[in-house]
């Protein structure tokens, strides 16, 4: 790949550089704020990091692999392709599922004995245990496993278990398509889940990888430096940002965005036992008329305490939950516990800092894995 930065007053200024210098296939890899250039004696620069793909006629043995497992033809020459499919995974329908291969369902092939799979079990038993997934929930693995009883072998027992933890996993696609009426989306959640950084990797994926004209809306006035925080992060990536001090100027602030694509509301973290502030709050998006609503969950919780955050915001009528702090997380059978115990989809994983790129769409079957495993990959 062919690797080059371009330096300039503003991002926009900066992209327009790589595109005629570099084409259209060129991708941007990152990006970054310069303070106190010497050379251009301007206080601020914005500095972008691009590259554009050299024809390569082989192509590896993964993606290979890859491409015949999902039946499907990716362009992989483009890096931003890449990062679009890896925060966007379309959702995975159960007639889609990947199911065991016909000659694991072979009882014939299968000449495992009752004491292999007893030696099998107890360990599944003791690895969801220690993955902190509740006993009723292993209890729905076991019995999804003695229907195919006959058919489980060492070799695959653990491929079963993944596809029973998927199943019980609902997921939720967030659509970035633009439409003739702005679309509404807030965050809400307790004190410290990182709201923001979701609202700001959110913002910056609608407006660069999907083109769309994004504005963003603020009534988090109580966090110390809040504002400024998203305000910072609004200059930087261009993008219109506003601040709402009363659910009165929410309509306000609504049409003066009316010909945005999609507008983000950043709320104040609130604790689930403030019922009084979580009351406040919800007069601010009840003015909105937000058209989705997201729960944020840090996975770094105790299932009982997200048990607890999950039932108390329901106030909020949430569409979706957001788990971030993935890569901070010590086990994550709390994630099975919670949609199991609401049947609430999970919309995306954000697992660290970076903008936009720490963010994943949840899909089952990678969710299912990362909680059998412990392992995030």
């Amino acid at each position: 790949m062919q690797i080059k930065k371009f330096v300039a007053p503003t991002l926009k200024q900066a992209s327009m550089q790589m595109k005629m210098e570099m084409g259209g296939e060129a991708v941007i890899l990152g990006t970054r704020v310069i303070y106190g250039d010497s050379k251009t004696g301007s206080k601020r620069m914005f500095e972008i990091t691009a590259g554009i793909e050299e024809e390569n006629i082989f192509e590896t043995a993964e993606v290979d692999l890859k491409k015949k497992s999902l039946g499907s033809k990716k362009n992989y020459s483009s890096e931003l392709q890449k990062l679009s499919d890896k925060i966007f995974i379309n959702p995975i329908h159960e007639k889609d599922r990947v199911k065991p291969k016909s000659d694991l369902l072979n009882p014939s092939l299968n000449k495992n004995t009752n004491s292999d799979i007893e030696k099998e079990l107890k360990e599944i038993l003791d690895t969801l245990f220690v993955r902190e997934v509740q006993k009723p929930i292993i209890s729905t693995i076991l019995s999804q496993l003695k229907q195919y009883k006959s058919y489980l072998h060492p070799s695959n027992i653990d491929s079963y278990v993944i596809s029973s933890i998927a199943s019980m996993i609902p997921t939720y696609h967030f659509e970035v398509n633009a439409k003739k009426k702005a679309k509404t989306v807030a965050l809400v959640g307790p004190t410290g889940v990182g709201k923001t950084t979701c609202i700001a990797k959110l913002a910056v994926i609608s407006k660069i990888l999907h083109n769309l004209d994004v504005g963003l809306i603020s009534i988090d006035t109580y966090r110390l430096g809040a504002i400024d925080q998203l305000r910072i992060f609004s200059e930087i990536s261009n993008i219109d940002m506003l601040v709402a001090y009363e659910p009165a100027d929410m309509p306000k602030l609504i049409n003066s965005f009316k010909k945005k694509d999609i507008i983000f509301i950043d709320t104040a973290g609130r604790s689930q036992n403030n019922t009084e502030q979580l009351k406040q709050m919800k007069e601010f998006l009840t003015a909105a008329n937000a058209s989705e609503t997201y729960l944020v969950l840090s996975s770094t919780g105790t299932t009982k305490n997200m048990l607890d955050v999950s039932e108390k915001f329901k106030l909020f009528d949430y569409d979706s939950v957001i788990f971030t702090k993935i890569d901070e997380a010590a086990a994550f059978g709390n994630i099975l516990n919670v949609v199991s115990k609401y049947d609430v989809p999970i919309s995306f994983l954000s697992n660290g800092q970076v903008i936009p790129d720490d963010i994943l769409s949840a899909d089952p079957e990678f969710i299912a894995n990362m909680i059998y495993t412990g392992k995030f990959n």
